[in-house]
């Protein structure tokens, strides 16, 4: 057990002595603050941005229909030929010319209207554009036939379906996808975790192995405690690692919010929109601040630290064996698949079956499966999980990391002093047996 517990020091220490792990730790949530500051600023400036679109009216219909907002601005060039309010959009370098010529119908118009530009125009302009148009067409189309606009628009309903559970609490439509959101960070967050501290692992027995420090190390201890000891100290760095960016990343998070004046509220919504959301949407949104509240997050917490931590020891034993099989990092490619196809499989089932079915038999037999269960159970848990379902997943998934130690012990004792040859699949299965 001594020995054990001198593996472990020596693995935490020479992890965290590494000048790139000191780098990337404090490195990191520099790098992605600033990432997030950066594409906020970016989409600021875009938003910003006012485009100005010349439109020509044969039809004379439309000449005080289109309003300036925020981000476009009208520019009537009906008065022009077309020829010379083409070239004019040219010269001036406007965003395009909008033009309506004069058809017969509204049926004809509908299918005749053009938008002259050098680039694609942002779809967001042509969705307003025709809304615009489609809505006076359809006005005129409503007088012709002798009907009553103020009439018809009195007569629109509008359908808002309020959903409440059979216990008389309500919930907002949102609420599944605030599930989803937290489900599926946790989820991706976890398999980016296993991914990087058990490249940690296989990198560790690589190096010392190509060293030939490994032939020195086993002659006192056991290939299990040397292997055990490893995951461990890696481990212990891994969560000093992770502890250290959720603080420094908070703190820069908030500075960067203060100093760079990051609004919370999405860009482009103007005054109006935002009264009207407060108006409108008023009891939505205090729905979903509900349904975030009523989320299982200590659960969801615990279970990230009991996955993350089992996930860790089962993927990590795997990554250690391929580093004892290998010579090199370039040698161990080939054995990867068995790693990143389960955890991949994961996140692919997580958002494409849970989300439309969390308590479906895919995403219930997923969230069992220990190489996948990590990743699906999280994305489940928001959704409500019976606790027994998520002990069970828990008790497979302790049962497979003993097995898997186990057997990845065997391949560690065999191959950590194999030299020279990258083994096979068959190789490997021949180690198992010794």
């Amino acid at each position: 057990m001594s020995n054990l517990t001198l593996i472990i020091k020596r693995e935490f220490i020479a992890r965290v002595r590494n000048k790139t792990f000191v780098v990337m730790t404090f490195l990191s949530p520099l790098i992605f603050v600033g990432m997030i500051s950066l594409i906020t600023w970016l989409a600021t400036l875009n938003n910003d941005e006012v485009r100005e679109v010349a439109f020509f009216d044969e039809t004379g219909l439309f000449l005080t229909d289109f309003k300036d907002s925020d981000h476009v601005n009208y520019i009537d060039y009906s008065t022009l030929t077309l020829n010379d309010a083409k070239d004019s959009v040219v010269i001036k370098q406007l965003y395009g010319l909008l033009y309506i010529p004069k058809k017969q119908t509204n049926k004809a118009l509908a299918t005749s209207i053009q938008f002259f530009a050098d680039e694609a125009p942002n779809i967001s302009i042509l969705n307003d554009v025709e809304e615009i148009i489609a809505s006076k067409l359809t006005n005129q189309n409503f007088e012709e036939k002798g009907l009553d606009l103020n009439v018809i628009e009195n007569s629109r309903a509008k359908v808002s379906i309020q959903i409440e559970n059979f216990s008389g609490e309500k919930t907002s439509k949102m609420a599944n996808y605030v599930k989803m959101f937290f489900g599926g960070a946790a989820g991706y967050f976890l398999m980016m975790f296993i991914i990087i501290y058990g490249n940690m692992v296989m990198r560790s027995v690589i190096e010392e192995k190509s060293n030939r420090i490994i032939e020195i190390i086993i002659s006192s201890v056991k290939p299990l405690q040397l292997m055990m000891g490893k995951i461990l100290g890696t481990s212990f760095a891994g969560i000093l690692q992770f502890i250290i960016w959720v603080i420094l990343g908070s703190v820069l998070l908030v500075v960067a919010t203060s100093v760079f004046g990051i609004d919370p509220q999405p860009t482009g919504v103007g005054v109006e929109q935002s009264l009207i959301l407060q108006d409108g949407n008023q009891e939505e949104v205090q729905l979903l601040l509900e349904d975030i509240l009523k989320l299982p997050l200590g659960t969801l917490v615990i279970s990230f630290l009991i996955y993350f931590i089992g996930g860790y020891f089962l993927y990590s034993s795997i990554y250690a064996a391929i580093g004892a099989a290998v010579d090199s990092e370039t040698d161990s490619q080939q054995f990867m698949l068995p790693i990143i196809l389960p955890l991949m499989l994961g996140i692919y089932v997580g958002f494409f079956s849970v989300i439309e079915n969390p308590h479906g038999t895919v995403s219930t037999v997923f969230s069992m499966i220990p190489l996948t269960s990590p990743i699906v159970m999280l994305m489940r848990i928001p959704f409500g999980v019976p606790w027994w379902e998520v002990v069970l997943s828990i008790l497979l998934l302790i049962g497979s990391i003993i097995f898997m130690i186990w057997l990845a012990g065997k391949i560690y004792r065999v191959g950590i002093l194999m030299y020279g040859k990258k083994p096979s699949y068959k190789e490997l299965f021949k180690w198992l047996r010794y």
